[in-house]
Parts: C-alpha cells; structure tokens; sequence
C-alpha cells in the first residue's frame, strides 16, 4: 500500500508568516525511519517536511503539488525505480536537489545515482547530525559524500588493479544492476518482476546479459558471484 502525506500547508504559495523554510519531501519505504526523517526535518528552524511517499509515483505526485527544494531519497524502493525518477526530476525540474539515503555503500552505487542526478549520497546508518549536514549542504549548492563513499573514492584512486569482486559491474545498465543486487540478495526471477513490475522473461533477458558482460556461463554462476559480491559490499537492509 502506498504511503502519500502532505503537510498543512504544502501546496499554499511561500509568500507567508515568518522566516522562508526549506521544502523537503522524504521517499523511504521503511516506515520508522521514514518517520524519524519526518520528525528530525520538522524540528529544524530552517527546514520543513512538506510530505512523505513510500514510492515514486507518489513521489512524483508530491513533487508537483508541493515544489520541493530537495527530495530525501531511498534509493532502493519496493515500489519503482529511484534511479529514474532522479532522472526525470534532473531533466523536468532541475532546481529540485536529490540527497539519496541509502543502505549501500559500495561506490558503483554513488556513482550511478551522481550520474543520474542526484547532489549527495550518504548512509542510513549516518548519525542525524550529519543528516542534516549533508541536507544543508545540498541545498546550499554543494556535492555531499558519507565518509564511507568518500573513503572508497580514495581507495579506488589509489587501487592498483580493480577488485574481482567489481569487475564487469560498470558495464552492466542501471536495471541490470539492479537486478544483480537483487540476485546478490537472493531473490528469484519470479520475486524481481514483482519488485519491478516485469515479465519474469525480462528479467531472464536481463540475466543472460548481465552473465555475457561479466563472463559468467551459467545461472548458477551468476548467483554464486551476486551473493559473494552482496557479502563484500552491501550492509544489510534495516527492518
């Protein structure tokens, strides 16, 4: 079931009482953190949470209905995708800045959503502190980075032969990758065309293409080497 709330308020012009706040939307498919992001931007004399959504097309909806300065994005959501709407807000409303939250910190996953977009990628497991360090940044017109992804920019830089573990990855699309991250979690063809709103066909499709660009002859394989690569570089999913 979606989750679509809009403030008191939201959709009122900006010419109002008191000192101009900046419009955020939260979209995070977790319901406490979902709300704990709510409440910790609503606290904030300089910020304000216009509404929250579980998934893009209401994320989409609220865009509209309350012109954002800056959406707080999930980047794994059950319902679309998070790389393409950060897409479409980059071409159809560039003012509206996208500070993705995610659980990955692998850098393949910073790099596509920054390619995509999107003007920060930080941490769920980020403290709220340097939440809204990382809000205040994005909204100020800087980049913003977690330490973590930061750290693994540096690593890569200073790697010396890529890890086995990456390699192939940057040739995959951004549905195949995520179609791989699912497979690295375990999921079946039949439960990634749900997630995606696919034939299972597709999803086969995206599988043969994903073992030719990594050189992998079979499904077994290809799951072995998603879960061993899920194992190195993702942190696990919060309840």
């Amino acid at each position: 079931m979606s989750t679509i709330a809009v403030r008191n308020g939201a959709a009122a012009s900006r010419k109002g009482q008191g000192p101009k706040k900046s419009r955020i939307i939260v979209v995070e498919d977790h319901p406490l953190l979902r709300d704990g992001l709510m409440q910790l931007i609503r606290g904030q004399a300089d910020l304000a949470c216009m509404g929250v959504a579980d998934n893009t097309s209401d994320a989409r909806r609220l865009v509209e209905q309350c012109e954002p300065d800056l959406l707080l994005l999930d980047l794994r959501l059950k319902g679309g995708d998070a790389l393409d709407l950060i897409k479409s807000l980059h071409v159809e409303r560039a003012r509206v800045k996208v500070l993705v939250l995610s659980q990955y910190d692998e850098l393949i996953f910073a790099e596509r959503a920054l390619r995509a977009g999107a003007s920060g990628y930080i941490m769920k497991e980020n403290a709220a502190d340097e939440v809204l360090r990382a809000v205040r940044k994005v909204l100020a017109g800087e980049l913003y980075f977690s330490d973590r992804v930061a750290a693994a920019v540096v690593q890569r830089t200073l790697r010396e032969k890529p890890c086995a573990s990456r390699v192939g990855l940057e040739r995959l699309s951004d549905r195949e990758m995520q179609v791989f991250q699912l497979l690295g979690a375990s999921y079946s063809a039949r439960e990634i065309a749900e997630q995606f709103h696919l034939s299972r066909k597709t999803v086969e499709t995206h599988c043969e293409k994903i073992k030719q660009k990594l050189s992998l002859h079979n499904a077994a394989e290809l799951k072995q080497f998603a879960q061993k690569w899920a194992a190195e570089n993702l942190t696990p999913s919060e309840p």
